[in-house]
């Protein structure tokens, strides 16, 4: 029978190849092929849940109140825990009704964000590279990309002074993400304070990332958008369960910040989805409510990998910046050879498993992002089994 009348709407046919979906196809290949696969390529996390979390879940699982449909706002428990957590964490006072609101996860709050705010045609701001989540929400949206392309001699920070006044003028909206995923860049309080301004004069939505915020090291504290006198005006900001409590696959995150920002996105999934299993927001709430001690192992573990795969990678060549915050460490390719080619070299031949830059948008060309997301004794499998294929920069 033909099928060919059967067409996805031009909304789909028009994003790029999705990476990941991609590596998980020759995973599955190199996997039937018999290699021992050590991936590096996702952002996810390895290890339990704390148990404390699940113990709260199981215990809520078999209260018959929760089995009900949430309210579609979260519950009132869960947004007080919220609130709370911002105050302990950032001394920034929230109010649980109406400026926090519960996701399915922070990726599905980003890509909505963009449907219930982006026309067809509005320009949106968007750094490259970036979270994916950030440049495709606002494509399926129908919006019009322009990418503000980082540079290392920029601490791959957004140079807000090259953006041309005629296209700040024109934006609609501004998604960025400190720190970074996939560069593991930081930005300091001074940046906020002059991207809060910047937004205020041309009148652009900001909509700031900060999913990897709890992994920060070395005693650096990242700052929150909405510590910045007038962010909350103009601004939201977005944080996951999934890297900081090892929750990726509970999918719960959620949003803070200005109130009718909020209630846009709020009105859009009324119309999409019940919101989170309640029993999962009881889990959730007591995350948010667990003594720092949970944090710092956490903070400890992905400090050790960074050091240990920092060191092994120089022995290699590669000379990689010492991240202060996120999971990740961004590495340059070697001279002659692209993302794509790299990380499907270094597949092929010692079944190590990296993301290619150019999945973040064109300006990760050049570079790759390995996720610490493995024990040292893994990652030091990995370095021998580049150094054996004779992968290394040069």
């Amino acid at each position: 029978m033909n099928l060919d009348w059967i067409t996805p709407a031009d909304r789909l046919r028009s994003l790029p190849p999705y990476v990941f979906a991609r590596l998980d196809e020759l995973k599955a290949r190199a996997r039937e092929q018999g290699l021992d696969l050590i991936d590096l390529g996702m952002g996810n996390p390895d290890g339990a849940t704390p148990q404390p979390i699940v113990d709260a879940a199981i215990a809520a699982l078999q209260n018959p109140a929760n089995h009900g449909y949430p309210p579609f706002e979260g519950t009132a428990d869960f947004r007080r825990a919220i609130t709370d957590w911002y105050y302990r964490r950032y001394n920034v006072a929230l109010d649980p009704d109406g400026e926090a609101l519960p996701l399915l996860g922070s990726k599905e709050g980003l890509a909505h964000l963009a449907i219930a705010y982006i026309n067809p045609g509005d320009l949106v701001l968007v750094p490259s590279p970036s979270y994916p989540a950030h440049f495709r929400g606002p494509l399926i949206a129908g919006g019009k990309i322009y990418p503000l392309i980082l540079k290392p001699e920029n601490d791959w920070l957004i140079d807000l002074k090259a953006i041309p006044d005629a296209i700040a003028q024109q934006a609609k909206i501004l998604y960025f993400n400190y720190p970074s995923n996939p560069t593991a860049a930081v930005a300091p309080r001074e940046f906020f304070e002059e991207i809060v301004a910047f937004a205020h004069r041309h009148e652009i939505m900001l909509v700031h990332d900060q999913a990897y915020a709890e992994l920060a090291f070395d005693g650096y504290q990242p700052t929150s958008l909405l510590e910045i006198p007038g962010a909350k005006d103009i601004g939201v900001e977005f944080h996951t369960m999934s890297k900081t409590y090892n929750m990726a696959g509970w999918r719960v995150g959620f949003v803070v910040g200005n109130r009718h920002i909020i209630q846009g996105l709020r009105t859009l999934k009324t119309n999409l989805d019940y919101g989170i299993f309640a029993a999962l927001q009881t889990a959730a709430q007591t995350a948010l409510n667990l003594p720092d001690v949970y944090l710092h192992d956490v903070q400890d573990r992905y400090r050790t990998r960074r050091d240990f795969l920092i060191a092994g990678l120089a022995k290699l060549g590669w000379d990689v910046p010492k991240t202060k915050a996120t999971m990740y460490l961004w590495v340059a390719c070697p001279p002659g050879i692209g993302s794509t080619d790299f990380a499907l070299s270094v597949l092929q031949q010692t079944g190590v498993v990296v993301t290619p830059g150019n999945a973040f948008g064109a300006g990760g060309e050049g570079y790759v992002r390995i996720s610490l997301i493995a024990d040292c004794d893994r990652l030091q499998e990995a370095l021998d089994r580049f150094d054996k294929a004779g992968i290394r920069y040069s």
